[in-house]
């Protein structure tokens, strides 16, 4: 994610605020410009005006209203929902405490979701323009049986509709069950860009008639799909399974393999974008071979090759960082060969090369 600056002080803002520490104007997203930018309130005709450019005027998305989101949509465009919320069919109850919390998470994390999408312009039709494969979410809540029993809802794909479990969006909740899972990586975002994998798998290899470049890469999907999962939990990941796959659930199944990598290509182009807009640098005294710097635009990165380049000592230095501080590696993952050449297809598919 990049830095912003605020157009009335110019102080650094950040993708997530609400008004600028300094000046005190209003921030709000716009998504049209994929900027943040300071706003003034418009007496005459409502809503706000762009202090860079007083003709745009915006209104601000309705999850507005109660702290959930901080994008605009265009004054007079009929939308009252922003490019994100409005991919929304089921939504935490924010009507209380708890509901109203975990609202603010998720949708969180799914703006940076699709501040991806918006980047690159990647497929993401609403259930009103496509009835049968829009791209929708419902946020699940858990189900207390008569008996006390808590019945959590999955978190899955199909046809566009993707369900995630809200109280994942609770820190305590969701720590528990990647240690439960025994998974060295669980969060919101994680989620949120693992599942839209499923539905680009739809958009980018199905709908496009790209399925033999992707079985050279992945494998063939066209096996029992159930099966493949239900012998992963039983019997685990194949022997030696991170020399051909970024883990293991990937290891599962070519879709999920597919989705797994989509996420991380998504985490690695966008904190290698937090790296370049920090101005942040990789130079370990005497190891020049372990250098580094985000001298490139991630998004637009030449091959996915350029990406891990600079992914690799970063990793290798947050990971560092990190165990400095007593707490666990930022990326445990490993990057070899056979992964860097699925990341290589979904870059060409990300970036309409195939």
């Amino acid at each position: 994610m990049r830095l912003f600056d605020c157009d009335h002080c110019g102080q650094p803002i950040h993708f997530d605020n609400r008004a600028c520490v300094n000046c005190g104007h209003r921030l709000g997203f716009v998504p049209e410009q994929l900027s943040m930018h300071a706003l003034t309130e418009d007496m005459e005709e409502g809503g706000w005006q762009l202090v860079s450019d007083p003709l745009t005027r915006v209104m601000f998305c309705t999850n507005a209203d109660n702290d959930i989101c901080n994008w605009t949509v265009p004054a007079g465009s009929g939308e009252t929902f922003c490019q994100a919320c409005r991919h929304n069919r089921l939504v935490p109850d924010a009507s209380t405490e708890e509901g109203l919390l975990q609202w603010r998470r998720i949708s969180q994390a799914q703006r940076h979701l699709f501040y991806s999408l918006l980047k690159w312009n990647l497929p993401r039709t609403t259930r009103t323009e496509d009835p049968d494969g829009g791209l929708v979410f419902d946020f699940l809540v858990d189900e207390l049986q008569p008996d006390g029993t808590v019945v959590a809802p999955l978190t899955g794909h199909e046809d566009g509709l993707i369900a995630i479990r809200a109280a994942e969006a609770d820190d305590a909740t969701r720590e528990k069950i990647r240690v439960a899972m025994d998974e060295p990586y669980r969060t919101m975002l994680g989620h949120f860009r693992h599942e839209v994998g499923h539905y680009m798998w739809d958009k980018l290899v199905r709908d496009r008639e790209r399925l033999d470049p992707f079985r050279l890469a992945f494998g063939d999907e066209r096996q029992d799909y159930s099966e493949a999962l239900k012998r992963n939990y039983e019997q685990g990941p194949p022997a030696n399974w991170q020399e051909d796959f970024i883990s293991t659930y990937a290891s599962s199944h070519p879709w999920e393999d597919f989705a797994e990598s989509f996420a991380h290509y998504l985490h690695i182009v966008d904190t290698l974008e937090t790296a370049r807009a920090f101005g942040m640098v990789v130079e370990p005294r005497g190891h020049e071979e372990m250098a580094a710097e985000v001298a490139f635009n991630p998004y637009f990165a030449q091959d996915a090759e350029q990406l891990v380049s600079a992914w690799i000592p970063f990793s290798v230095a947050l990971n560092a960082l990190h165990r400095s501080l007593g707490v666990p590696d930022l990326y445990p993952f490993i990057l070899g060969p056979t992964v860097v050449a699925k990341l290589e297809f979904i870059h060409g598919l990300v970036h309409q090369r195939h």
